[in-house]
């Protein structure tokens, strides 16, 4: 059987079909295939929203915003040669405030994916130094797709990092449940710290630390190619969703030490028939098929902003392909879902921003905001 463990999540009222919707935050500007946005707490109010080509934008957190101003230009080190290459993560230190110090996940070549530290500009906070770059982390790629890429740092300061299986299709290296391997995998690391060569530190918790032939990094292992994934502020559990190879799209609450299943498993189907043991696998939380035309799932957040109390409490997530956008709350194995959204959008991303409000990346090149009707 299947097990699963940490504390059961709250069940709400769902919200009344066709009480929500979608308006463009920030209707005087356009991005280029937005992939990310993020608002750093350092007093300032502002979004960054990082592009697919190694660009990343920042602006005042105003509907009325006119014009963004261009923080960070990788381009040039930027390879988008293929669908899934680019820059995938941004993160902003939680000193940020204080220290300048922000974080990258970009592919400069297609065999390579990489983590890298960057620092505002002395003189003008409005600009990153682009010339400050320190490379943390590589990870070599043996196919151009499944990269993963998002960054996001926990209550516990530590950075949590998204890595792909490494691409192709049904992970033919078997990475992702190879503990010598950091693909298929959320990593955990202190970019506070350095230790045995490395350019940081591993925490002294991390579930592989002391494991023989393990990569010491490894939070959590067996996914297929995580895209998106978000800590709720108010229970400090990490969201995951993993898409899916040709017939299921899953959600994860990813925990310490915990195995997901791929390639063994595909939401709750085997995949390896020749290993169909669920001994030690983590369930996920909820899973759909592709019947319907979602086909490629985006992570999203649970929402505990103000301006749709409805959505208090759930996990807001989307499809890439279909554009649909559902709330998902569960309560000791029995999920209950909903489509609160049919958008028609290519989903690529959400975000939230200081008051927890939560925002959409449209591969339109909006930014779309929830409201409700």
């Amino acid at each position: 059987l299947w097990s699963c463990s940490g504390d059961d999540l709250v069940k709400n009222l769902l919200p009344a079909e066709g009480s929500i919707g979608l308006a463009n935050a920030f209707p005087q500007l356009s991005f280029d295939a937005p992939l990310d946005l993020q608002s750093p707490e350092d007093g300032t109010n502002r979004i960054f929203v990082a592009e697919q080509g190694g660009t990343v934008r920042v602006f005042p957190n105003d509907p009325q915003a006119t014009t963004w101003t261009t923080f960070l230009d990788i381009s040039q080190r930027t390879n988008t040669s293929s669908g899934e290459l680019g820059l995938l993560g941004l993160a902003f230190h939680p000193e940020y405030a204080s220290n300048g110090l922000f974080y990258v996940y970009y592919t400069p070549s297609p065999q390579e994916a990489q983590l890298s530290r960057f620092r505002v500009s002395a003189s003008d906070p409005a600009q990153a130094d682009t010339g400050s770059e320190q490379v943390l982390l590589r990870i070599a790629q043996p196919y151009t797709n499944h990269n993963g890429g998002q960054l996001v740092f926990g209550q516990d300061g530590y950075l949590y990092i998204a890595s792909g299986d490494g691409g192709s299709g049904g992970d033919p290296q078997g990475n992702a449940q190879d503990l010598g391997s950091l693909l298929g995998k959320v990593l955990r690391i202190d970019v506070d710290a350095r230790e045995n060569g490395l350019e940081y530190g591993i925490p002294s918790d991390n579930p592989f630390r002391t494991t023989v032939g393990a990569r010491p990094e490894i939070f959590a292992y067996g996914l297929r190619n995580p895209w998106r994934m978000s800590f709720d502020p108010e229970t400090g559990k990490l969201w995951a969703g993993d898409v899916g190879q040709g017939a299921i799209e899953e959600i994860d609450i990813i925990e310490s030490g915990g195995n997901y299943g791929w390639n063994r498993y595909e939401g709750t189907r085997c995949f390896d028939s020749g290993n169909c043991d669920t001994g030690g696998l983590i369930p996920p939380v909820f899973e759909y098929d592709h019947d319907a035309g979602d086909k490629s799932i985006t992570g999203g957040f649970v929402y505990r902003g103000n301006e749709v109390p409805s959505l208090r409490g759930y996990y807001v997530y989307g499809d890439f392909i279909s554009g649909r956008i559902w709330a998902l709350s569960t309560q000791a194995n029995a999920p209950e879902n909903t489509l609160i959204v049919a958008s028609g959008l290519n989903i690529a991303s959400f975000g939230t921003d200081l008051q927890d409000e939560l925002y959409l990346c449209g591969f339109d090149g909006a930014i779309y905001r929830f409201v409700a009707k």
